[in-house]
């Protein structure tokens, strides 16, 4: 996502949008309140180009994804694989994509497929791309059982954890072998280090053999993450319709619009975002927080994941009627420029002004170093979990409430 950088003690992003212009801001120096030392970085996050607040779905493209057509393409035969599981009509294989070795180890990636006894479209759901983000790996690993092929129209590919190495050496946010994040680097490398060689097999045995894809994550081992769903707008009306009609089906009461996300297939960088630039209708969804899993966190990822299958005419499961959602037209990140000992003052999903106080930082002596502010008027999407603090570390993340972007 486009980010600029801006000194939280010395300036702020200012807003220079209506209510139907979400995703265009403009920003320009403020005040931000008095801070004690040096203040934490902001990160703005835009939500993306301005017409997102005047696009017009036309009725017949909100008709085509309120009444999903059964795809019979890749689901057609009568045998489906994915890496070593192939599955036939009405049954379920248990399987592994091998990323080979090359610069580093090579590791397999667990995948179960799920033939469906009818034909229908083909659903890929994705977890543990980050391996300590434990609620959605256990909604997936939920699913296996949860489904039952025989009772299927078309075929559910199932990648419970894609970053074992992460989840092995409970490493939060990046592959311990290389030091990347594996939802970065899409769509891979096959001559790359072991995180390019893992996103080139997923992008091969996984997005390109889907028609839908579902990317779940949740807050890793330092984030107090409330649930919310990513929204991403191509600018390709129909494929735009269907994926906002999966994501109100899927449930989640907060969707953030994420229309800046690169827009070549070749250079897509997220898992989800590789399939929305090869035309499949995805979106990404995050339950779960700072390490237990809350068995809440996990159920609402299965249950929305259901709910897609039903809206999809998948299963024979009626998808309940779309909420009314806050939609988030930006994300701004809050992030330290110093080490030291956090000490929250909001929760998740506190409601805050701008200049409200998030949270302070102490050094080792219990000291004040700082104050952390709100830089923005919006909803703490998640807050810094842990009290440990390095130069760079995400504090918050504040999310600035737009209007339905229909």
């Amino acid at each position: 996502m486009k980010t600029v950088l801006v000194r939280a003690a010395m300036a702020a992003l200012l807003i220079a949008t209506g209510p139907a212009e979400a995703g265009h801001y403009m920003a320009g120096p403020a005040e931000m309140g008095h801070h004690v030392g040096r203040a934490a970085e902001v990160r703005h996050h835009a939500a993306g180009p301005a017409e997102i607040g005047h696009r017009v779905l036309t009725a017949d493209v909100l008709a085509a994804s309120r009444r999903p057509e059964i795809v019979e393409g890749q689901d057609a035969h009568l045998t489906f694989t994915v890496g070593s599981a192939t599955a036939g009509r009405g049954h379920k294989a248990y399987g592994v994509l091998k990323v080979p070795a090359g610069k580093d180890a090579g590791y397999d990636i667990p995948v179960v497929v799920l033939h469906g006894a009818r034909p229908g479209p083909v659903l890929a759901v994705a977890s543990g791309a980050h391996g300590t983000e434990y609620a959605s790996i256990i909604a997936v690993e939920r699913l296996i059982d949860a489904v039952d092929p025989a009772q299927l129209s078309g075929t559910l590919i199932l990648v419970p954890l894609i970053n074992v190495p992460s989840f092995e050496r409970i490493v939060p946010h990046v592959n311990p072998t290389d030091n990347k994040s594996m939802n970065r680097f899409y769509p891979g490398d096959p001559n790359g280090t072991q995180t390019d060689r893992a996103s080139f097999v997923v992008t091969r045995e996984v997005v390109d053999k889907c028609d839908h894809l579902i990317d779940l994550h949740g807050g890793d081992l330092d984030e107090n993450l409330r649930p919310y769903s990513y929204w991403t707008v191509t600018g390709n009306q129909k494929q735009d319709a269907i994926s906002r009609a999966m994501v109100l089906a899927f449930g989640l009461d907060h969707i953030i619009i994420s229309a800046d996300r690169p827009k070549d297939p070749k250079a897509s960088r997220y898992l989800e975002n590789t399939a929305s630039t090869r035309g499949k209708p995805s979106f990404t969804a995050e339950a779960g927080r700072s390490g237990p899993v809350d068995p809440k966190d996990a159920a609402v990822l299965v249950t929305g994941v259901q709910n897609v299958m039903g809206h999809l005419k998948m299963l024979s499961r009626a998808a309940p009627a779309p909420a009314k959602p806050v939609w988030v037209g930006q994300i701004v990140t809050v992030a330290a420029d110093r080490e030291g000992i956090f000490h929250p003052a909001v929760d998740r999903d506190a409601h805050v002004v701008k200049g409200a106080k998030i949270g302070s930082v102490t050094d080792y002596l219990n000291r004040p170093l700082q104050d952390v502010l709100a830089p923005e008027s919006g909803i703490i999407m998640f807050v810094r979990a842990l009290p440990s603090l390095k130069k760079g570390d995400t504090i918050a993340n504040v999310g600035v409430v737009s209007t339905d972007p229909r």
